[in-house]
This record gives C-alpha cells, structure tokens and sequence, in this order.
C-alpha cells in the first residue's frame, strides 16, 4: 500500500506540475517561444547531467549511444518533443492556454490510434468509440471555427507519436532525456548565439532574474518527467491514465479564469463530446484492467 500511495503522489505531482506550465512560461518573456525552447534544451542537459552524477546513471546513457536503433529513435523522439515544446510554448504565450487544454484530453485517443496503425494492435468495441467519438468533437471545432483545431492536433499528435517512439526503446526517464537533449544542444546553441548576434535574444536584456528564470527551465522539465517514471513504476497503467486527466483540467481552469480566454457553444459542445469519448474510453481501461488482474487471481487448470 505505500509503494502504491508514493505512485500516486508522484504521479499526481507530475500532473500538477505540468498543469501548472501556462503560468510559468509566461513568466519567461520577453524571450520568444524559439528562445525558450532552445534555452530549456540547454538548461535540461546540465541539469539532467548534474542528476545522473548524482543517481550514477552514465552507464545508461552510454549503452544508449553505443546502440544505433536506440540512438536512431531517441533521435526521432527528440524532433517530435521539440515541436511539441514549440507549439505549448508559443500557445501559451499568445493566449491559446484552451487550446492546448484539449490538445491533452485528445492525446490519449491518438495514442491509442497510432497503437492500431503503427503497432497494429486491435482496439475494443469501445475504444473503437471512444475514437470516433473524439473525431466527432474534432469536425465539431473545425465547422465553428472554419479550421480544424491546429495547436490541439499538434500537441496530440506529437506528444503520442514522442511516445510510442520512448516505447520502442528501452532507456529510463533521466538517461533517454540527456541523450534526446544532447542531440538537440548544438542546433540550441547556434539558434540563442544567433538570436543574440541579431539582437532579438533577451539573455542579459532583462536583468539577473530573467536569465534565473530561463535557467529554472532546465528544472522544470526534469523534475516532473522524473516524477512520472517513479509513478508508473509503482502503480497500474489504468491509474496512471485516470491521473494525467489533471493536467488538461488544469489547462482549461487557467485558460478561461486566469487567462480569461472565451468559451463559446460551440467550443463547449467540442469539449463536452471529447469528455464523452474520454469516459467511453475510462470504463474500457478500467473494465480491461479488473479482467486482466482476474485471470492473474485464477489458478491455472490442472494438467492431465
């Protein structure tokens, strides 16, 4: 029971953490959304190096570079969580915090879609549902506005493509991160020196507390993807899945009360559809999960 309660904790915190993010970007301008991503690309890889000095992790990361299919996807990985940042990043700062909200209630269903056509697992009837149900919501969002909901289908789709790739590899939180974020350090560092040389940069344009805040990027980063191995090491997938609901909800609270971002009907009635979908696909996991730990608890048929 403690092991379970300490994954929960963690894995809630994960969760907080991240749906916290909409109001702390905010708090990293004047720099842009490029400059903030390549400056939380740098920051992490000290930070992550500091880490896996501590939790003497460098073994990992060398077997990880040693091996080119692990090196090869955790390449790809990097790319695809690298436009995701981006496309947070610049959503936040330009007031799009509700969008992003339903970027994240999607996710799990386009996870779940790229398992069927990338892995070629077989869904159940409700999970058939639930997707159709999400793409109802979609075409919903896409009549009222005259375009389909951009910044939501990127952050779903490069959140759940990032990780069925970090599912095709076998590489703990900490490790896989520095080696995702040393392959991107380099063009990180040319974009800032260009920024700089350019004056469009906003390091040391804004004063100590500024290049301190760019710094904590590094951190907030780390820390809740740390949280969230330790949790999913401790506790069921079906747990986990009810958990990362947190951090939409949250994204969707800041948007419309802190942010003041509108909600009309029609946005409402996209929303609520997705929900729809997202409590078809909550009973199946769960439904799913007690048969699984069924046939566990069942002793297996005596030989003849």
């Amino acid at each position: 029971m403690s092991e379970r309660r300490t994954g929960v904790l963690a894995g809630l915190a994960a969760y907080v953490l991240w749906g916290l993010f909409p109001l702390y970007f905010p708090l990293l301008e004047p720099a842009g959304g490029v400059e903030i991503v390549a400056h939380r690309i740098v920051w992490s890889l000290l930070f992550i190096a500091l880490l896996l000095s501590v939790l003497r992790g460098w073994p990992q990361v060398r077997r990880a570079l040693a091996d080119r299919r692990t090196l090869l996807v955790l390449a790809g990985a990097a790319v695809l969580i690298t436009g995701n940042w981006l496309t947070f990043v610049i959503a936040v700062n330009s007031d799009h915090v509700v969008d992003t909200s339903l970027g994240y209630f999607i996710n799990p269903l386009v996870s779940v879609l790229l398992g069927v056509l990338v892995l070629g697992e077989r869904l159940r009837g409700l999970q058939w549902a639930a997707v159709a149900t999400a793409a109802v919501a979609v075409l919903v969002l896409t009549v009222d506005t005259g375009r389909p909901p951009w910044i939501a289908l990127l952050l779903a789709g490069t959140f759940g493509a990032y990780g069925l790739l970090k599912k095709l590899v076998r590489v703990e939180a900490a490790p896989g991160l520095f080696v995702e974020t040393l392959l991107l350090v380099v063009p990180a560092l040319v974009v800032l020196v260009v920024l700089q040389v350019r004056g469009a940069g906003s390091l040391g344009e804004a004063g100590a507390g500024h290049v301190l805040l760019l710094a904590t990027s590094g951190i907030a980063t780390a820390v809740p993807l740390l949280l969230f191995a330790a949790s999913t090491r401790r506790i069921p997938l079906t747990t986990v899945g009810l958990l990362q609901y947190v951090t939409p909800l949250m994204h969707l609270a800041i948007g419309v009360f802190v942010n003041g971002e509108p909600m009309p009907p029609a946005r409402v009635v996209g929303f609520a559809v997705v929900w729809a979908a997202l409590v078809l696909f909550t009973v199946d996991s769960l439904r799913a999960g007690r048969a699984a730990r069924r046939l566990v608890r069942e002793p297996a048929p005596a030989g003849l």
